[in-house]
């Protein structure tokens, strides 16, 4: 068993040493820590912000190709988007938002199941995502960026002089 991967299903199914589990390890780490860069520039630069949400969409789109390999190599099955399973990870996806509530639960659940209830949660973070993206483009696309609104405030404060 590999002890240094911090993935909960790298380290129970997954051999230490191999590549894959690097991957996914840093697929999930790049994700999320786009998202932090991201939200720490966008009050200076809504293009940089997008493509570093871009970015991490993509590292998680990495990581849920992972995870549906995983299944299809080993014959394992794929929870059909409109199962029971799928709409109850969905329930809760929407209902826990801690960590370690998942940990917990996948620490009693077979590698099927466990690379199933990862691929429904990326889904949903991905379906939030793109919708935290498209708001801050049409906000981008009526209200403009940084250096329109110090334009628009420094003209502002030339008329009042």
């Amino acid at each position: 068993m590999c002890t240094t991967s911090p993935t909960i299903s790298a380290k129970k199914y997954l051999k230490c040493g191999y590549r894959t589990i690097d991957q996914m390890v840093q697929a999930a780490r790049s994700g999320k820590q786009n998202i932090v860069e991201g939200n720490a520039v966008a009050a200076t630069s809504i293009e940089t912000f997008l493509k570093l949400l871009g970015v991490a969409r993509g590292s998680l789109q990495e990581l849920l190709k992972d995870y549906e390999d995983y299944l299809r190599v080993r014959h394992l099955r794929l929870w059909e988007s409109d199962s029971k399973e799928v709409e109850a990870m969905r329930k809760l996806g929407v209902e826990h938002e801690e960590g370690e509530y998942f940990l917990s639960l996948a620490q009693t659940r077979s590698d099927e199941v466990v690379a199933n209830m990862v691929i429904v949660l990326i889904y949903q973070a991905d379906t939030l995502l793109n919708g935290y993206i498209n708001r801050h483009y049409n906000k981008f696309l009526s209200e403009g960026g940084f250096r329109e609104k110090l334009t628009r405030e420094r003209l502002a404060c030339r008329n009042n002089k």
